[in-house]
């Protein structure tokens, strides 16, 4: 995890910050998520009919299962301004799902800082361009502009 002083997080806007290690994306992650949201459809929890009835050739994620796998992603790989006290799940200005994540395969983050904004003395507003890649696959499974705030001391 990068660790910049307030002077160097302007010369990192537009670089790639870092690359998660890959995850993989189980058929039990899917299940679980599945009875947590209470969303059952079948293209997510039943592998024989989703194999039959979907074009995945089985089941996949949901799209919001990939999505809150973001937050293990950044850990370790996104951009920690020194100082820092907490930093603040701020939200997202675009989400979109691209390609659906089947299960057992594995996924990765990509983090571009995008912006980095001082709003009021001791809170930096970043923006990343997140990528969330599939392994063997030519598009990613989501592309997001994702907001956090880091408060400082």
């Amino acid at each position: 995890m990068p660790i910049l002083s307030k002077d160097e997080i302007a010369a990192a806007v537009g670089t790639v910050i870092g690359v998660s290690d890959w995850t993989e994306i189980s058929q039990d992650q899917i299940n679980t998520f599945a009875d947590v949201t209470d969303d059952h459809q079948f293209i997510h929890i039943d592998p024989e009919r989703a194999a039959k009835e979907t074009p995945f050739g089985g089941t996949i994620a949901h799209g919001f299962l990939t999505l809150s796998m973001l937050s293990s992603m950044a850990a370790g790989t996104t951009v920690v301004i020194d100082g820092i006290v907490m930093g603040i799940n701020y939200g997202f200005e675009k989400v979109r799902f691209l390609t659906p994540v089947r299960a057992g395969k594995r996924v990765r983050g990509r983090f571009t800082l995008a912006d980095a904004v001082e709003r009021n003395p001791g809170q930096w507003m970043l923006k990343y361009e997140v990528m969330v890649e599939i392994e063997g696959e030519d598009k990613p499974a989501l592309m997001a502009q994702w907001l956090t705030l880091q408060v400082l001391g």
